[in-house]
């Protein structure tokens, strides 16, 4: 179990805290030619959480954010958990029918989007019944409305904010994720959720540094990617790449010869693709790269084997939930296997067991379940849903697994319809 303060903000933990060293002027994102650095982020986060301030948010009100992963992703997401509301992060791939229920579902006062995604909510303006202010970053979002610039507003708001008083249990963030019958749920994160995720994982399995520049293909509206991109760097002071482009093969490798990437998060589908590429191009080098990670789909043996084989970097796949937060088994770095999910992540605890829920013995296959501080406490609004998932301090993720005999989980398919968090 952690040992959680009574007190705690995540944003104090993962942002000001940079502030006591000397991290104030080191890069904390990188996107396109702009260059944040730890004080330029704390100073984004507190003009956010300010305006939200001025525009009376209060305690627990959710927040939509519907942005690309650009610098100002970081700043509403952290700005509004430091004011004590709840950060709601939308996919960015949807249609707009979509996006009237999910912002009725979360009934979000206030929605920040960005310019090139504003289309696809003006056409149903009218049916969303709880938003009352849109402020628009980015661009310019060919409409006839005067909606308020989000840029102006973070220069006309000072930046200092005393985080609100908020302690771990507290509602920090909601993550929608959609079940095998397509009804959205409103997956409940709390403000130390996040810490425990960055503790267990990018800590103790991966042994992320402050040194390390990462690069994930999953956007920061999904789990695995709110992960790579934001609050593992942070959490040990590293520097992240953001993408708001979508992650062709050529720009990732791009991406990662320009910046020096050490450590890298995909898809299988993803690294498949960039194996094509490289094949194709005769690439047999990724720089710096010394981590890669694999999670949001099970990574074929073949490409894991190529993989290692063209560039002398294991991947280590894992399996991510939105329920979890983040990645709860995995490879390990050195050890890692194909066709294996590794073993669970510091921090967790896992049981197989059949239908009645006995726990099963190493070879037999049953469902998996997860025991973890990042656990969400339940749904928003299903309370049905919930209590098919959250069985006490277990987490039903409706995945089929067995263990070998070397304590390797190894996964079957699908026994309900929980989603995995791929970033798409």
């Amino acid at each position: 179990m952690l040992d959680i303060p009574a007190q705690l903000n995540a944003a104090t933990v993962l942002v000001d805290m940079h502030m006591t060293g000397e991290r104030g002027g080191k890069p904390a994102i990188l996107c396109g030619e702009d260059t944040i650095t730890y004080a330029d982020l704390r100073d984004g986060v507190n003009r956010f959480g300010n305006i939200l301030k001025e525009l009376d948010t209060r305690m627990e009100e959710r927040v939509a954010i519907l942005l690309p992963d650009i610098p100002e992703f970081a700043f509403a997401f952290f700005g509004t958990m430091k004011t004590g509301a709840v950060a709601v992060p939308l996919n960015t791939f949807l249609d707009p029918e979509e996006y009237v229920y999910l912002l009725n579902d979360c009934r979000a006062r206030i929605l920040v989007v960005h310019a090139l995604l504003m289309d696809r909510i003006l056409g149903v303006r009218a049916k969303l019944k709880y938003l009352q202010y849109i402020t628009v970053c980015g661009g310019d979002c060919n409409c006839d409305a005067n909606y308020p610039r989000l840029e102006p507003l973070l220069q006309s708001v000072p930046n200092f904010l005393e985080a609100a008083e908020t302690c771990g249990d507290d509602t920090a963030f909601w993550l929608y994720s959609a079940g095998g019958n397509g009804v959205p749920k409103g997956v409940i994160h709390r403000h130390h959720d996040m810490i425990a995720a960055a503790d267990g994982y990018a800590g103790e399995t991966l042994g992320l540094r402050e040194s390390d520049v990462s690069l994930s293909v999953a956007k920061l509206f999904s789990a695995y990617g709110l992960g790579n991109s934001l609050y593992f760097p942070f959490r040990v002071g590293g520097t992240s790449i953001f993408l708001p482009d979508e992650p062709q093969p050529n720009l990732v490798f791009d991406t990662i010869d320009k910046h020096q990437v050490t450590v890298f998060y995909a898809a299988p589908s993803s690294y498949a693709a960039l194996l094509r590429t490289a094949e194709n191009e005769g690439r047999e080098s990724l720089g710096q790269v010394r981590l890669c990670i694999s999670a949001g789909e099970p990574l074929p043996d073949p490409i894991f084997e190529k993989w290692l084989a063209r560039f002398g970097v294991e991947i280590l796949d894992g399996i991510v939930s939105t329920e979890a937060l983040h990645i709860f088994l995995s490879n390990r770095p050195g050890k890692a296997r194909g066709n294996s999910m590794g073993q669970t992540v510091p921090g967790y605890h896992a049981r197989i067991v059949d239908d009645a829920g006995y726990e099963l013995p190493r070879g037999k296959i049953g469902t998996l379940l997860i025991r973890g501080d990042s656990i969400t406490p339940g749904y928003w609004n299903k309370h049905q849903a919930t209590r098919k998932t959250i069985l006490g301090e277990w987490c039903d993720t409706g995945d089929r697994f067995w263990v070998d005999e070397d304590g390797l989980y190894h996964y079957v398919g699908r026994a309900d319809d929980t989603v995995k968090a791929s970033g798409r």
